[in-house]
């Protein structure tokens, strides 16, 4: 068995070159702010972030090459910039859910200030320190492609002078943006979707996703990992929904009016908790096959520290985390935190101490899944809220076996879920970065040093941006309803809420402009703020019915237990990855059906070289330059979100070609993507 090559960074490890700058930290410091905004409007009205990392990557590169900066100045503010993003994630997910279950209401206030601010931060800082002990198992897995790290490193790469494959960069990035732009202005469609009826029967089939990043990941993973993912995804759509949707609706089928919607709701309401109980036994089967090398990181990281105390031989600068000589007493500190906010909401210590041991437990677990999910698929596909819900499931049967119940019990479970999302986010976009840093040549502790700055930044902001979206729409909404009760000539409505002691109660206007914006918003049922028309926060909504229906008794449990059995059988299946396929049946089908497509993208190319015996450091050429072009699709589709991100807060219109674009175009783009994919790098062989 021959032995791997060992890494070579771009900057070698002895090199003094400058990294940890004050301008590189301030500048990603300035971006984790602008970019967890974003990310938190998005989320909040999509349920969907942006990849942050390739958006810090070109402002950081640009804004410093004018200052003289260095190559790793740039990777250092590109990573301090894109945590901001990822805490936005663990904010969005979870915080709303505390005014959508009546937890918190009104939603500001000065201690929540306080509590969101800990959380996130603490959470963030505990993400990181994971990350220190799992660095070196994850980075160094050469079974892990890593395609958004891979296409971050190119980024920086390319911009040094005298980088000659820049151009396929750069070139997929315009492409990615222009098919990208295409979508938003509806010149071509971004899905199809058709309904085939058999007798009693329907299948809803869907093609892949108009998302050049989607086939860009695809690319990179390959069509081994790409088919694994979307197998996950045959399964959910192909037998599950199908079935279920059989039996619910074989007595009378055509009653249903929209046999789309409908499937989309079964997959919604049904298999998905299905898929989160695979994952949860794939989380922990992931963890179990990544033990010895868990133990092996461990044992290294106690090794070096006793090195550098006896003053033995000397690390080097790029295998460097934080010392556990702080990360141990650092991890002391944070379970204390945990404990007294978990006291502050359960209300009781007994449950508050079972609950913060518990969190820092399954958080090193999905901590790990999430760096092992980001290896494979990156982090705009990582399932944060899937794993999310898996712990907060967990903790809701603690907190019920230890007799909790009612608000306190639904406040504990949501604290805890918001400390987990947040971390296990962190700890994704962390590894990530870790990953392109080790293809540069970066010091690992300087990033993780760098990103704890940033995660307080974008913590002490985040909670600030929340509200001020939750009670700008709410006081957009209620303004609009009652000037148009007043030019009607209206002086009285009756309550419109969900409150039963309020039902058929009558308020004056003048009564109603005295109350608050949220008994505003309930009195005149305007379905405004968090969870309403304009703001969904659809993953906060998920916690929030979740948490309520664990603790009042009315959650479907058998679902989740029948994916406990599910993952139970892949393992026994002996499949190579039970998560994998769980996280496929979780994404929606488009997605993974994109990713698949790009797998197969690249599966032709290989194929192609085969057939020309093309190999060695021609083999190699080729399939850098793919890997460029692909990257390029990722992050040029992710700065064009941004863009259309802040016209949509910005709430410009933008204008549509079509009102139903064809999907006859897309594939014509598909097969545009594929050509250049495949031809692109095939030339290079001549």
């Amino acid at each position: 068995m021959s032995t791997p090559t060992p890494h070579t960074p771009v900057v070698p490890p002895h090199s003094t070159m400058r990294e940890f700058s004050l301008r590189s930290v301030v500048l990603g410091v300035f971006l984790a702010m602008i970019m967890g905004a974003a990310n938190a409007y998005l989320g909040l009205k999509a349920g969907m972030t942006i990849a942050a990392t390739y958006t810090t990557a070109v402002v950081g590169m640009a804004v410093l090459k004018a200052l003289k900066g260095t190559l790793l100045e740039e990777n250092t503010a590109r990573t301090v910039g894109s945590i901001g993003g990822n805490v936005a994630t663990g904010a969005i997910f979870t915080l709303p859910a505390f005014f959508i279950a009546s937890v918190w209401n009104p939603f500001f206030s000065m201690s929540h200030y306080v509590i969101s601010t800990i959380v996130l931060a603490v959470a963030g800082i505990l993400g990181i320190l994971f990350v220190t002990i799992l660095r070196r198992v994850l980075v160094e897995d050469r079974e892990l492609p890593f395609p958004e790290s891979i296409a971050a490193a190119e980024i920086h790469k390319s911009g040094q002078g005298g980088t000659q494959n820049s151009r396929f960069l750069f070139g997929g990035m315009g492409l990615g943006a222009l098919f990208g732009a295409l979508v938003e202005f509806k010149v071509i469609a971004s899905g199809w979707q058709w309904i085939l009826k058999l007798t009693k029967g329907t299948l809803l089939f869907r093609a892949p996703g108009m998302n050049p990043a989607f086939f860009g990941v695809g690319y990179i993973i390959g069509p081994k990992l790409g088919a694994v993912n979307f197998s996950g995804g045959v399964l959910a759509w192909g037998l599950l929904t199908p079935v279920i949707a059989y039996f619910m609706h074989r007595e009378n089928p055509g009653a249903v009016t929209d046999w789309a919607a409908e499937m989309t709701a079964v997959w919604k309401g049904t298999v998905r908790y299905i898929a989160i109980g695979g994952m949860l036994t794939g989380a922990f089967y992931t963890l179990y096959k990544m033990r010895g090398s868990l133990v092996s990181g461990i044992t290294r990281s106690v090794s070096y520290l006793r090195q550098s105390a006896g003053g033995g031989a000397e690390v080097l600068r790029t295998d460097r985390d934080i010392s556990l000589r702080w990360s141990l007493p650092a991890f002391g500190a944070i379970l204390v935190v945990m404990f007294f906010i978990f006291q502050h909401f359960a209300g009781a210590w007994m449950p508050a101490g079972v609950a913060a041991v518990v969190m820092l437990v399954l958080g090193f677990v999905f901590a790990a899944v999430s760096g092992y999910l980001v290896g494979i698929i990156g982090v705009s596909n990582n399932p944060t809220s899937g794993l999310t819900v898996s712990v907060l499931i967990v903790v809701a049967f603690l907190m019920l076996a230890l007799g909790m119940s009612g608000e306190p019990a639904v406040a504990a479970v949501l604290g805890v879920a918001a400390f987990t999302c947040t971390s296990v986010s962190v700890a994704g976009e962390m590894m990530q970065d870790l990953k392109a840093g080790h293809i540069l040549g970066c010091t690992p502790w300087k990033m993780q040093v760098g990103d704890m700055l940033s995660v307080t930044a974008a913590s002490l902001v985040m909670f600030l941006v929340l509200s001020l979206l939750h009670l700008g729409d709410l006081k957009r909404a209620v303004g609009e309803e009652l000037e148009r009760l007043q030019e009607a000539g209206t002086t009285t409505v009756v309550y419109k809420g969900n409150e039963s002691t309020m039902k058929g109660k009558t308020f004056t206007l003048d009564e109603v402009r005295a109350l608050t914006p949220e008994q505003q918003n309930d009195v005149l049922g305007t379905q405004a703020g968090f969870g309403g028309e304009k703001l969904p926060a659809p993953q906060a909504s998920l916690m929030a019915v979740v948490t309520r229906g664990i603790v009042e008794s009315k959650a479907e449990l058998i679902l989740i237990l029948t994916g406990v059995f599910f993952g139970l059988a892949l393992i026994l299946m002996q499949v190579k990855s039970p998560m994998l396929i769980s996280v496929g049946m979780y994404l929606p089908i488009d997605t993974t059906f994109a990713i698949f497509a790009g797998g197969l993208m690249k599966g032709a190319l290989e194929r192609l070289l085969a057939a020309r015996k093309v190999e060695g450091a021609a083999k190699d050429r080729i399939d850098n330059i793919g890997v460029l072009l692909a990257s390029g699709l990722i992050a040029g589709e992710a700065l064009l979100g941004l863009l259309f991100a802040g016209l949509a807060f910005a709430e410009v219109d933008i204008p549509h070609l079509f009102a139903q674009p064809s999907y006859l175009l897309s594939l014509v783009a598909i097969g545009i993507l594929a050509l250049v994919l495949v031809r692109v790098p095939l030339k290079q062989a001549d």
